[in-house]
């Protein structure tokens, strides 16, 4: 039973795969970034990882022997002495304050042929700190409070408005209803004295 064996199988038999890993690694080590199937990639992946664990550990040992035993088990897996001496020798240095995570896969989209999802993965430098994702997302969470404060100077004028409208219109009626009230007796008082004169 194959219950619990979780992996990329890629549709071919065990030393195919492996094979194929290992051409994909040498690639990768060589050029820094490779394009390929996204399923490639994301197999590639843990394989090229493990391997710049085990160069990472042999450049930590303090054994001849140690460090001779990691670069033989990373040369079983990629099957190539120069790319390997170029991982140990040269690249290490990078991966060394990065505790994981030395790869990034970017999506292509699908290819023109056969519409196979393609994907470029890379290898991250030391000093990469990756994308500013959270950076945009605090951007816009400040862009939120500011137009939730304009919004909220907006509603805090027309209520402003509203309630001095309301107090201009209460005046009004008053000095309105004052001014007929004035004339009334003036009109009043008019006719009495013709009366009187009569």
């Amino acid at each position: 039973m194959r219950h619990s064996k979780r992996r990329h199988v890629l549709g071919v038999s065990g030393p195919h795969r492996s094979a194929m890993m290992g051409n994909l690694a040498v690639a990768l080590i060589t050029h820094g970034r490779i394009e390929t199937t996204l399923s490639k990639a994301k197999a590639l992946r843990p394989f090229i990882e493990k391997v710049i664990t085990l160069a990472k550990k042999a450049a930590k040992a303090n054994d001849a022997a140690r460090k001779l035993h990691f670069r033989r088990l990373a040369i079983s897996r990629v099957r190539d002495k120069q790319a390997v001496a170029k991982l140990f020798d040269e690249m290490v240095s990078e991966f060394e304050n990065r505790p994981g995570g030395y790869t990034r896969i970017y999506k292509l989209g699908q290819r023109v042929g056969d519409a196979a999802e393609m994907a470029l993965i890379e290898l991250i430098d030391g000093n990469d700190e990756g994308y500013e994702k959270p950076k945009k997302k605090a951007a816009k969470k400040a862009a939120k409070k500011k137009s939730a404060k304009k919004k909220a100077a907006k509603k805090k004028a027309a209520k402003k408005k509203v309630a001095k409208k309301a107090d201009d219109a209460e005046e009004a009626p008053a000095e309105a209803a004052e001014a007929p009230a004035e004339e009334a007796p003036a009109a009043e008082e008019t006719p009495a004295e013709e009366k009187k004169e009569d």
